[in-house]
C-alpha cells in the first residue's frame, strides 16, 4: 500500500508540473497566424523572419478568417489590399507595383515590405482556411515577379526558384480571373530588364 501511495503522489506532482509548464508553440509570436490549419514546408519556413519584421495592428481583414492587417517598413496591408479593386489580382498588381522603365532603378526595399506583407497574409489566411487563397497568390506571385526583375535589371546572380522566368510561370498559373490582356501585360514586363 505504501509503494502504491508513493506512485500516486509521484504521478500527481508529474502531472501538475506539465500541466503547468507553458505551452510554447513557434506560431505564438507570428500574430499574423490565427487559425489552427497547418502550414506548408514552404511557408512557415518563413514564418520566423517575418515575425520579426512584421506587426499586426487590430482591424481584421475581410476574408481572411480573422487574420489581422499587416505592417512591414511603414505598409500595411490594407493598403495594398487587392480585395478593394474591381480588376483581377494581377490586375491590381500591374497598377499597384509598377517599376520604372529601368527597373534597375525600383525601390526594392519598398517591393521587398509589399511582399512581406503578403507572405505574412498569405501565411496568416493558410492557417485560416481561408478560400480567398487562390487570389491572394497572384498577386503575391507578382510582387516577386517584380523584385526578380529589379535584381536581374541590377546585375544580381539569381537561383532558379528565384529567377524573372519562373517567377513569371508563379504568376500566370495563379492568375485567378486575369483577362488576357493583363497576362499579356505580364509576359511583356518579363522581357523588360
Amino acid at each position: 500500500m505504501f509503494g502504491f501511495a508513493k506512485i500516486a503522489v509521484v504521478a500527481s506532482l508529474v502531472a501538475t508540473f506539465v500541466a503547468a509548464a507553458p505551452t510554447v508553440h513557434r506560431r505564438q509570436s507570428a500574430c499574423f497566424l490565427v487559425g489552427k490549419t497547418a502550414l506548408p514546408a514552404e511557408v512557415s519556413s518563413g514564418v520566423p523572419a517575418l515575425a520579426s519584421t512584421v506587426t499586426c495592428g487590430t482591424t481584421k481583414i475581410a476574408n481572411t478568417g480573422g487574420v489581422p492587417d499587416v505592417t512591414s517598413g511603414g505598409v500595411s496591408y490594407s493598403s495594398i489590399d487587392f480585395q478593394k479593386s474591381t480588376k483581377s489580382p494581377v490586375g491590381f498588381a500591374l497598377d499597384a507595383f509598377k517599376t520604372p522603365a529601368n527597373p534597375a532603378t525600383a525601390d526594392l526595399a519598398k517591393l521587398q515590405n509589399d511582399l512581406n506583407v503578403y507572405l505574412a497574409m498569405e501565411a496568416g489566411v493558410r492557417s485560416t482556411g481561408s478560400n480567398i487563397l487562390s487570389k491572394l497568390k497572384g498577386t503575391k506571385f507578382f510582387i516577386q515577379f517584380q523584385i526578380a526583375r529589379v535584381k536581374t535589371a541590377q546585375g544580381a546572380k539569381l537561383g532558379v526558384a528565384d529567377t524573372v522566368e519562373h517567377q513569371l510561370g508563379k504568376v500566370l498559373k495563379n492568375a485567378v480571373g486575369a483577362t488576357q490582356a493583363e497576362k499579356d501585360a505580364v509576359t511583356a514586363l518579363s522581357k523588360q530588364l
